[in-house]
């Protein structure tokens, strides 16, 4: 097969595939440029960093991971294999985080092809999900696919769920007082049609006050016909794990992230985030306790949800450069 990066259709291939990872408030701080046929290099957008809730960077890196995790598999499906140079540095000036070269390979696995047709049908579902139990088997096959990356993820009980959803109460309701982190928000959910943020119709119902305490995007104001509705106060949660929480961790994080949603959505598992405790920085080391080590990176509510759209995604030519 033709190499990857040597036509225009088969760059926009790998970068169309990219940007459909998921991305804190959807803000897809990324940039791809092509060096050649020889490399494709995954950047920070500096310019989508959100300065109130990720003044590290962390969600920055774990939504980059993401989108490495996506072309990742892309690369693959066309007879190459991926081989990556990561450069994790804390972020200033130099905005480089990964060089990714293809090399021939065996044709992928199955496992994979399913991963990479799984790509554009993902979505983060924030309605309320059903009282249907995830199947042990399932259970199993996403935890193996974050362990693939190289993360942990822990299934927590029910006493460790209510710790982790009063974790989550707590800094949902301090960040809903903060007015720097309502402006920002303001800022990511836009009423014009545009290529990224969450859409209003994204949003989900607006929580009851019972059950899981999920994000209330119209702090701002009330929106027009988005009703209260109660979400189970016993949620199947996933927390994924890290060993270290520096720069290297996110990215891996990130790709553990993207494996196991896509791994969600080939048994039609819907997810969504409860990145509260993070955005705040409130219990996220107490927080790790419970799953008896690491550090938390992502708090995913797993179930059985309704069908949402897709949130928009910039354009191609938008996050592609070429040298």
């Amino acid at each position: 097969m033709p190499h990857p990066f040597a036509t225009h259709a088969g760059v926009r291939r790998l970068v169309t595939a990219a940007i459909a990872a998921p991305s804190v408030h959807n803000t897809q701080p990324w940039r791809f440029r092509l060096n050649g046929a020889a490399a494709m290099e995954l950047h920070a957008d500096l310019d989508r960093r959100l300065t109130v809730i990720d003044p590290r960077g962390q969600a920055l890196h774990i939504s980059c991971g993401a989108a490495l995790l996506n072309l990742r598999l892309a690369i693959r499906m066309t007879g190459h294999r991926p081989q990556i140079e990561f450069f994790p540095e804390a972020l200033g000036r130099a905005t480089l985080l990964a060089s990714v070269r293809a090399v021939d390979a065996p044709m992928p696995s199955l496992e994979q092809a399913e991963l990479y047709a799984a790509i554009p049908h993902r979505r983060t579902n924030r309605h309320p999900f059903s009282k249907r139990l995830v199947p042990q088997p399932v259970r199993r096959e996403l935890m193996s696919a974050v362990r693939t990356e190289g993360a942990a993820l822990a299934l927590p009980g029910p006493q460790t769920t209510a710790y982790l959803l009063s974790l989550v109460a707590a800094a949902d309701e301090r960040l809903a007082s903060a007015d720097e982190y309502v402006a920002e928000l303001a800022r990511w959910t836009p009423d014009r049609a545009c290529g990224d943020g969450v859409p209003r119709y994204a949003f989900g119902p607006r929580p009851s006050g019972r059950g899981v305490p999920m994000r209330d995007f119209g702090l701002a104001g009330p929106v027009p016909g988005r009703k209260a509705e109660h979400f189970t106060a016993r949620p199947q949660l996933g927390v994924l794990l890290t060993k270290g929480d520096g720069p290297a961790d996110w990215l891996r994080a990130g790709q553990a992230l993207q494996r196991v949603l896509l791994t969600a959505e080939r048994h039609g598992v819907s997810a969504s985030l409860l990145s509260q405790p993070l955005d705040m920085r409130v219990g996220a080391s107490t927080a790790t306790a419970p799953a008896s080590h690491g550090h938390i990176q992502a708090i995913i509510r797993f179930g059985y949800g309704p069908p949402v759209p897709g949130t928009p995604r910039r354009p191609f030519p938008e996050v592609l450069t070429r040298i």
